[in-house]
């Protein structure tokens, strides 16, 4: 099934139960999902996009988090982590940190990285290879961690 199918079925779940929290999560794909449509871009909606908007959604969750967490705002926070744990569940299972170290040890041994000097190297590939899957900071740390002990 289709993003757009699922969040559809979705909506009309979430306004019969009345899950006030699901019904703005799902409201707010819909809304990327028509204004990706509607962009004029010509282009069907690929799986590929739907994991693009997603991520960038949850990344300016997780960075609100962050932000009202420093500003003692922990309502808006829990808030916030509610809508998160939503939309993780339209995102592919999210990758653990020793998933996301076996595959930037492997991805450094193919391409033969090693120092810090390697990163722009690496990075780029190890974030097209788990896109989707992890958090971009995390691999970002595990990436420089790795470069560093070697």
């Amino acid at each position: 099934m289709r993003l757009s199918e699922k969040i559809n079925e979705d909506l009309k779940d979430a306004m019969k139960s009345g899950d006030k929290t699901r019904l703005a999560v799902v409201r707010s794909i819909r809304a990327l999902i028509l204004e990706f449509e509607k962009s004029g871009a010509k282009k069907e909606l690929t799986s590929e996009d739907e994991i693009k908007m997603l991520s960038t959604a949850a990344k300016k969750r997780r960075d609100s988090i962050e932000q009202f967490r420093n500003a003692g705002r922990n309502d808006l926070a829990d808030a916030e982590e509610a809508e998160l744990i939503i939309l993780t569940e339209y995102l592919p299972k999210q990758m653990d940190e020793s998933e996301i170290i076996s595959e930037v040890l492997r991805i450094a041994a193919e391409i033969g990285a090693k120092t810090k000097e390697d990163f722009p190297k690496l990075m780029p590939i190890v974030m097209k290879e788990l896109k989707g899957k992890a958090d971009g900071k995390l691999v970002k740390s595990i990436v420089e961690n790795i470069l560093v002990s070697n």
